[in-house]
């Protein structure tokens, strides 16, 4: 009996070799395909509520935006878009901050007032000049065509 034990057991073993040369008759068994790594976007921590000091940020900066949008705010401010098309509602019915366009998957806003105190006059003149001439060589190409 202790014989024909060792010879199921080299014949177990001569199998083993045949399957890791891979040269053996039929269909041996191959490699398993290894599924290429996916690149990870980190998770956003976005706050769900308003804590004080984001409150404030929000007042504070949103309505000096140019362009405000929920995504914009929710990006700035790091919170839920959620949060930030309520906050942008909020400064709606505050009367800070006016719609431009809507749309059932976005709105946008913009500041009440075209030009706010804090920024500086004499940069805005300096600035102004080179932007209407560009608009006037457009329309004299357009005059020659």
């Amino acid at each position: 009996s202790k014989a024909s034990l060792t010879m199921v057991g080299k014949s177990k073993e001569i199998q083993a070799a045949k399957a890791a040369a891979g040269g053996g008759g039929g269909g041996g068994k191959q490699k398993k395909k290894k599924w290429s790594k996916t690149k990870s976007r980190e998770k956003l921590a976005n706050l769900v509520v308003f804590d004080k000091a984001t409150y404030d940020k929000m007042l504070k900066e949103i309505p000096a935006s140019k362009v405000i949008t929920p995504s914009i705010v929710s990006e700035r401010l790091r919170i839920n878009v959620s949060l930030a098309r309520r906050a942008i509602r909020e400064l709606v019915t505050k009367g800070l901050i006016k719609e431009v366009a809507r749309h059932h998957t976005q709105s946008i806003y913009t500041r009440i007032g075209g030009e706010k105190a804090s920024e500086e006059p004499a940069a805005k003149e300096g600035k102004a000049p080179a932007k209407k001439s560009q608009p006037a060589k457009k329309k004299a190409e357009a005059e020659e065509t």
